[in-house]
Formats: C-alpha cells, sequence, structure tokens
C-alpha cells in the first residue's frame, strides 16, 4: 500500500465524482424549487433471492424511450458534464463562450452555483442537493492531484461560500449532504486524510475520523468509506445522526480488501477478485453474497458501482452497464466510452454522440426514475 499520501489506498474508480472528470476527458474536456426536496420513493422491499450469474441482454426498447425522454439540455451555446443527479436535479459542469460553471438543470430555469474563476482548469467533481443546499467540490487543475475546493450553494439566497480546502494529497472531494450536514473526506498530509462533518448553514467542521481512508459514502442511516487496516483494507461506518461509530451488517463488515463498494442502505455491491473482477451483490435475508457477475477480465474491469434499489451500475473502460436485481439480467447502457450511475432513486447516463472530438459531435445527459423503469427481460 502506498503511504505517501497522493494514492493512500487501492484505487477504487473515480465515483460520480470522478467520473465526470474522465467523461470530460473522453468529451475533449469540452431550475429547481428552494423548497426542501422531498426524498425518493421508499424502494420495495428486497427480495432475499440471491442473483448469481446474471446474463447479458440487450437494451430494451422501453429503456431507451425512457431514456430519451428524460434527456436534459443545456443551455444553447453551452456544453454539459455530467456530476450527478437525482429525482428532479442534474448538477452539471456548464462550458461555453468562454466560461465555465457549475450549475443545477431540472424543471424551471438554470441554477448558477459558481462561475469559475478558470474556465479551462478548473473542473466541476461531485454534488449532492436536498433542495435547500447543494454542495460541490471544483478542482484547480486537470491531473487529479491538483488542490480542490468545496463549497455550499443556499438556494434561499442565491449565495455560495467555500466551506473547505484540500491542497493536500489525499481523497477527491464526494460530498454527501443528509439532513443539512455536509460530509467529505480530505487528505491531512502523513498519507492520512480525515472524514469530517459540517452543518450545511454555515458552523464549525468537526472530524469524524482520521486514518488512511477514501471519501466516505451514505448507505441508508450510515456514513461508510473502505480504510487501511493491518494491511489490508476493510470498511468502517459512523451513524449520520450521531456520528458514533456504528455496525455494518455482519457480511459487509466481513469484507477485506474489495474495490468500488456502494450502497443504499439495503443493497450492497463491490468488486472482487483478481486477476478477474466479480461484481459481488448482497441484501438483508440473504444468506451470503453471491457473484452476480463474474469472469470479466481485468483488463476490462468492473469499477465506479452504483446502487440504488433494484439497479446496480458499474463502468468498465469501454462502456457502462445497469443490473436489474428483479430479473436477474444486465445490459449495456450508453455507447462507447459512456458513463451512467445510479443513485438516490434516479439513473443517469451521459455519452457523447458522434466522435467527442470532432466538429457537430453532441454531449447527451439523460435522466429517469429509476422506479419508473420497466424490469429487464429475464434470463429464461
Amino acid at each position: 500500500m502506498d503511504t505517501s499520501g497522493r494514492h493512500t489506498l487501492a484505487p477504487t474508480g473515480p465515483g460520480p465524482a470522478l467520473a465526470a472528470l474522465l467523461l470530460a476527458a473522453a468529451l475533449a474536456l469540452a431550475g429547481c424549487s428552494s423548497a426542501r426536496r422531498p426524498p425518493p420513493p421508499e424502494p420495495p422491499a428486497p427480495s432475499t433471492r440471491a442473483v448469481a450469474d446474471a446474463c447479458e441482454v440487450p437494451l430494451p426498447g422501453s429503456w431507451r424511450a425512457a431514456l430519451d425522454a428524460g434527456e436534459v439540455r443545456a443551455p444553447g451555446g453551452t456544453r454539459a458534464v455530467l456530476a450527478e443527479a437525482g429525482p428532479g436535479w442534474t448538477a452539471v459542469q456548464l462550458t461555453g463562450d468562454g466560461r465555465r460553471s457549475a450549475a443545477l438543470l431540472g424543471a424551471g430555469p438554470v441554477r448558477t452555483l459558481l462561475a469559475f474563476a478558470d474556465p479551462v482548469e478548473h473542473q466541476l467533481l461531485g454534488a449532492d442537493f436536498d433542495g435547500r443546499h447543494a454542495v460541490f467540490g471544483v478542482l484547480d487543475g486537470r491531473t487529479l492531484d491538483s488542490p480542490w475546493s468545496l463549497y455550499v450553494w443556499d438556494a434561499t439566497t442565491g449565495s455560495t461560500r467555500r466551506l473547505a480546502r484540500a491542497d493536500r494529497p489525499g481523497p477527491l472531494p464526494q460530498p454527501v449532504l443528509r439532513d443539512s450536514t455536509v460530509f467529505w473526506a480530505q487528505g491531512v498530509g502523513g498519507g492520512k486524510a480525515t472524514v469530517f462533518a459540517a452543518p450545511a448553514a454555515g458552523g464549525a467542521p468537526r472530524a469524524v475520523r482520521t486514518g488512511v481512508l477514501e471519501a466516505p459514502f451514505a448507505a441508508g442511516e450510515l456514513l461508510v468509506w473502505r480504510e487501511a487496516h493491518g494491511g489490508g483494507t476493510r470498511l468502517s461506518a459512523v451513524s449520520l445522526a450521531t456520528l458514533e461509530p456504528a455496525a455494518l451488517p455482519a457480511p459487509v463488515a466481513a469484507l477485506r480488501d474489495v474495490r468500488s463498494v456502494a450502497s443504499d442502505g439495503t443493497t450492497w455491491a463491490w468488486v472482487a477478485g483478481e486477476p478477474e473482477s466479480r461484481l459481488v451483490v448482497w441484501r438483508p435475508g440473504q444468506a451470503a453474497p453471491s457473484a452476480a457477475v463474474s469472469g470479466v477480465p481485468a483488463v476490462d474491469g468492473v469499477d465506479q458501482v452504483r446502487v440504488t434499489g433494484r439497479l446496480i451500475t458499474w463502468r468498465t473502460p469501454e462502456t457502462s452497464y445497469a443490473l436489474d436485481l428483479g430479473s436477474g439480467a444486465y445490459t449495456r447502457i450508453t455507447p462507447r466510452y459512456g458513463y451512467a450511475q445510479a443513485r438516490g432513486g434516479a439513473l443517469a447516463v451521459a455519452f457523447s454522440e458522434g466522435d467527442a472530438k470532432a466538429d457537430g459531435s453532441r454531449a447527451v445527459i439523460q435522466v429517469v426514475r429509476a422506479d419508473r423503469l420497466p424490469g429487464l427481460p429475464g434470463c429464461g
């Protein structure tokens, strides 16, 4: 394990925030209500049937139609790069006319979160939104070891303030916003990073945990991260409500040295195995985790895993896929170099129509409610 601080853990993939930067590179770097966002619909109770050796099926026409209907269009003369999305909102980086900004797209007018000082070097990385506050990270440069800043935007005032500044090697900004509290991790030197919590409306940050660790993610009522322990890695968690250490489900607590872990609080998914990767899934009621997709060569990889309800998405260097736990089938959901993410009740995809480096290409972003998608065809 590298303890220099530049890469404190084995790579787990960009995640939604870093994927936005990589998508921007692939594309040649090319209004929401101020009322509190209603919570995403409760997912149906998960089946205890294990999904093992899922089959691949073609993308159904019903999914293509739903995604096409959910296209999020950037303002004229701008090019959008997806950062994050949820039901009713999409956080994007907008570039055009010599300007670049972070913005929210959705019902109503565009909400500009921040105009970047450098419209070439600065990159939007990571975002979350709860209807009142938006939190997002801005990388100073086009290299992943660049310093970054974390900002909070208030829909009631339209003002933006800087919450944190990271100028030491460590996790990239992947902020979490829950119950008006912002959670993030940043490098603090010596190869270590600290998980912080701070009120979105203002107030001093609180250090939650310091160690050789990655950016945290929300899993139901828990804040979870991967951390180095005794020459390997395992998951750690605190309660989002109390910030006190919290127990993980036994099959998850037992995990060691896995990659790209994701959860919506009910379904857990991660990548395991070398030299071939396996996408492994566990849900309460199942006796043990099961390999839903296996035998993926390491050169292709399985990474950037995301979960919402019955859907799990992941990316390879070539494209992105979605697994439907209800049918036990998965499908290629984007064209080449496309990106997909299932999170917070939404399924978002981003890709380029045509050669991203050629004139006339078009960046496409599509966002749909995950619970409104029909099931994928079964494997029978």
